[in-house]
């Protein structure tokens, strides 16, 4: 049988387990500054906004949008700029907006666990072992041959997926007896914000990138991870330029011509980088019309395409919440 069908099948396996490390071949390997969509918050000078709509409601929040109205959905807003003022003095401060990114952060998270842990354990014992996930997700494989196992598509296999998920088990594993508690869990399924998986993330990332395998990451891995052209010849867009010179003056720190693992170590997970104050800081400039580094709830609303989007952006559900409005 075709790969292509079992990554159909895989696929689905991923759905119904709703979570997995299973790369998807072509994505970003940044997760701080991609969207759900694995779309760059900044490419170039091109901005996307829904970038800025996930990091102020979540990532799960974004998917309802477009069944509101302009005026409903800055109502809603409304009430969500009311619980960010958590002094209710009438302004948004640094402060309360980055609190809010790191509120929407963790809800999303826990949520997202939420899910996944009672498919994996809908008897909610307090671990699941490895050899449950590994059914539910991978039991497909046990009938597949040797060829099939080690077919690649697009450099990634099942035997390779397999043990990469396999490899973040053990980490998150910190007791060491092949089940994970919940708390471990979410380190499996969020590498990105547990500070002991930190190794991991950098190992997945040069993993990914690091197509020949030299243990360093050279700027077309670096840009072939982003674009492709999709013909020979073909002229590249402003924005791979943009990257292109971004690796060579911000990321390739000794300017040898790649990314070493301390240079790796420093893009994906900066010591010196607070995301939530990086968001918070952006999105009052993008609404602050009288640079009093403040918001007023006006200013809020009158930008509220920037916060929650508009009707023709597939947006987020955090406005949808009956039980918050």
């Amino acid at each position: 049988m075709r790969i292509g069908l079992f990554f159909l099948l895989v696929a689905a396996a991923i759905s119904i387990a709703a979570a997995s490390s299973i790369p998807a071949g072509e994505l970003p390997h940044d997760p701080l500054e991609h969207d759900s969509l694995h779309h760059k918050h900044f490419d170039g000078d091109q901005h996307n906004q829904q970038y800025d709509h996930e990091a102020f409601l979540g990532a799960d929040e974004a998917k309802k949008f477009d069944e509101l109205t302009p005026e409903e959905s800055k109502r809603r807003l409304g009430v969500i700029v009311d619980r960010i003022d958590e002094d209710k003095d009438g302004f948004i401060t640094l402060a309360e907006l980055k609190n809010w990114i790191k509120f929407t952060q963790r809800r999303y998270i826990d949520e997202d666990v939420g899910r996944v842990w009672r498919k994996h354990n809908p008897e909610n014992n307090e671990t699941v072992s490895w050899e449950t996930y590994r059914k539910t997700v991978y039991g497909f494989m046990d009938v597949l041959d040797k060829e099939e196992l080690e077919q690649e598509e697009n450099g990634v296999s099942y035997k390779s997926m397999l043990a990469r998920d396999r490899r973040r088990w053990a980490v998150a594993d910190l007791d060491l007896d092949d089940k994970l508690t919940r708390e471990e869990f979410t380190a499996f399924l969020h590498p990105e914000e547990h500070p002991s998986m930190r190794d991991l993330v950098l190992q997945e990332t040069t993993d990914d990138l690091d197509k020949d395998k030299d243990g360093k990451i050279s700027v077309d891995e670096y840009i072939g991870d982003m674009y492709r052209p999709s013909e020979a010849n073909e002229e590249e867009p402003e924005w791979v330029l943009a990257e292109r010179e971004a690796f060579t003056k911000h990321r390739d720190l000794d300017g040898d011509g790649y990314l070493t693992e301390t240079e790796i170590r420093q893009w994906i997970v900066p010591n010196d980088f607070d995301h939530a104050e990086s968001e918070a800081k952006h999105l009052i400039f993008e609404a602050d019309v009288d640079h009093d580094e403040q918001l007023t709830k006006d200013e809020v609303l009158d930008k509220y395409d920037v916060f929650v989007g508009s009707q023709a952006t597939d947006f987020g559900e955090a406005l949808a919440r009956h039980d918050e409005f």
